[in-house]
């Protein structure tokens, strides 16, 4: 009983925004959306609708013109069209746009609903093993088995792909190859590519009116860019896949970002005087749609998920749908500054998301397999829809509906979604305890190791001191010995005192000298060398001595002592006296 009453509620709210404005559920038209296209091709104010109808996929294939709720034109298409689209051609007045229809191998241009140009893809390189085999097949040297297990060694391990006509020949029975051979082996090898999508680029102007270049994506892997008068190749650009789905912004001349969605699963994005992807995201599942708003690329995805990315493959969003995406669209209302995605799913529901959040739900009668929002006629917001049975359904946004900025889906609230203005300092602390914990073995490691090398370097030191007696203290069991010294006066006259003590328990330390060795340039000694008396275990025994600056300049030095024992050459004790600088000599 509950579900009833949500469901009614939820067609109140959508015939609150949308008003039904014309449905014909037997009009005959399969499509999808890069086939659908709205334009003005009279130049009079009145947009049309331009539908490539796939017709029953072998036959019927025709361009279609709607006019209100009533067709106005029809031409045949003699192959399945792949994408549509409107763009200026020139300068002429008055400003009309042609209709370029991507079929085949060809792009068909008509302007005035009337055929006015076919370009064609340029052939690709035939392999020469193939080229030299169907050669041999020409003069009668090899049978058709020996050419085909020839044609299937090629195909297996040549990098460049076999010709349509090598891999029709391929899938023959034995009993039908002998004919084919025959009806084709006089004829020259082609291998040609056709067209998966198709898109358009301003020249040079970023006016709604401005001239604009064709972008096609090819199964070749290539991406080319057209002139759109001479329709000759701008550039060309290489994928590692098959493109799929295509999206265009910027301008030619200045700077463009081509969105491409290939076969292999990845977006791509080009930029100008790029031949190679300068981007790439890496998607969990193939794409169905994708569609640019603003800065942003929204994909569908066939795992039945809606995903946000920046222009640079972040991810910024997922929403898990449900039901699986049959059509995707762009909602753009000038007028009000509206921009939003229109998702078609399975389930007989058109979603329309602002970012993460739902912000409508249309019911339909059928799976919608097309969706169009823009101009039509000259009604500004007008939802055009087909549907799997051949359905028609426009639909028109009311003046005044209100799309309220907030998810109308079920779950948490909006605000959980928000990001917080983290402060600087605790992001940085954030991501400074994220690093420590995904690299937590190889920072202790690096400590460890850190440590070990200045515990090495400590020792190294301290065994050289003591090897050189460079320590106050002396390191030798039979004369333990400790030493400091004490500058006293303000210059130029210094009083240096030497302490001096015997560390040793009861054995006293005799036949001691002290020297000084110092720059004479700049000090004089009365005495730089004298004999040491007898030391007693235990006490302090003070030795001075007068030190007399003989420089004015302000500076100062070290002067070294060392403590000697007869006999040996290696001074017991060392010490460095950092002198202070004469400021009575200074103030003269």
């Amino acid at each position: 009983m509950s579900a009833a009453p949500a469901e009614m509620k939820e067609n109140a709210e959508a015939n609150a925004k949308w008003l039904d404005a014309h449905y014909d559920p037997v009009a005959n038209l399969y499509t999808f959306s890069p086939c659908i296209a709205l334009a003005d091709l009279q130049g009079d104010g009145d947009n049309k609708l331009v539908v490539g109808d796939l017709g029953t996929g072998v036959c019927s294939m025709k361009l279609k013109v709607y006019r209100g709720t009533s067709l106005m034109s029809e031409n045949t298409l003699l192959d399945l069209p792949t994408g549509l689209v409107s763009f200026f051609m020139d300068q002429h007045e008055p400003r009309t746009p042609a209709i370029a229809v991507a079929s085949g191998q060809f792009i068909y241009i008509y302007k005035n609903l009337r055929p006015y140009f076919k370009f064609t893809l340029p052939t690709l390189e035939v392999n020469p093993l193939e080229q030299d085999v169907w050669s041999q097949a020409k003069e009668d040297m090899i049978d058709p088995m020996s050419l085909k297990e020839m044609l299937e060694g090629i195909r297996d391990k040549a990098d460049i792909a076999l010709s349509v006509r090598s891999l029709k020949f391929l899938m023959l029975d034995p009993q039908e190859a002998e004919a084919f051979v025959h009806l084709h082996k006089q004829q020259p090898i082609r291998r040609q590519t056709v067209i998966t999508c198709i898109s358009t680029l301003k020249k040079n102007m970023a006016d709604e009116d401005a001239v604009s270049c064709l972008v096609i994506g090819t199964e070749s892997k290539d991406v080319y860019v057209l002139d759109p008068e001479a329709f000759t190749i701008l550039s060309k650009m290489s994928l590692p896949s098959a493109p799929t789905l295509m999206d265009v912004t910027g301008q030619f001349d200045v700077e463009f970002r081509i969105t491409v969605a290939c076969r292999n699963g990845n977006i791509y994005i080009l930029r100008r005087e790029s031949p190679k992807p300068k981007y790439c995201i890496e998607l969990t599942s193939h794409p169905v749609g994708l569609v640019r708003v603003g800065k942003n690329v929204v994909v569908g995805c066939a795992q039945e998920t809606l995903q946000g990315y920046t222009q640079k493959g972040k991810k910024l969003w997922t929403v898990y749908l449900p039901a699986p995406v049959t059509a995707m669209g762009l909602m753009d209302h000038h007028g009000r500054g509206f921009q939003a995605v229109l998702v078609g799913l399975a389930n007989s529901e058109v979603h329309l998301y602002r970012d993460k959040n739902l912000v409508s739900t249309v019911k339909t009668p059928d799976v919608v397999t097309s969706i169009c929002f823009g101009r039509y006629g000259r009604e500004e917001g007008t939802l055009i829809m087909t549907t799997k049975g051949g359905g028609l359904m426009v639909k028109i946004l009311k003046r005044t509906a209100v799309f309220e900025d907030r998810d109308m889906a079920p779950g948490p609230p909006l605000a959980q979604s928000i990001r917080l203005n983290v402060p600087k300092k605790t992001k940085l602390y954030v991501d400074q305890t994220m690093r420590e914990r995904e690299n937590a073995v190889a920072m202790h490691r690096a400590f460890q190791m850190d440590l070990s090398r200045l515990r090495l370097a400590v020792a190294r030191a301290y065994v050289k001191a003591l090897e050189s007696s460079l320590t106050p203290m002396s390191s030798s069991l039979s004369e333990p010995l400790k030493m400091n010294a004490v500058v006293q006066g303000l210059g130029p006259s210094f009083k240096l005192t030497l302490n001096l003590q015997n560390t040793a328990t009861c054995h006293p330390v005799m036949n001691l000298a002290v020297s000084f060795l110092y720059d004479q340039t700049l000090y004089s000694m009365r005495n730089a060398f004298f004999q040491v008396p007898l030391l007693v275990p235990g006490l302090n025994y003070p030795i001075d001595t007068f030190v007399e600056c003989l420089t004015d300049k302000g500076i100062s030095d070290i002067i070294k002592v060392f403590v000697l024992r007869e006999g040996k050459s290696a001074p017991l004790l060392t010490a460095h006296i950092n002198m202070p600088v004469s400021e009575g000599l200074a103030l003269s």
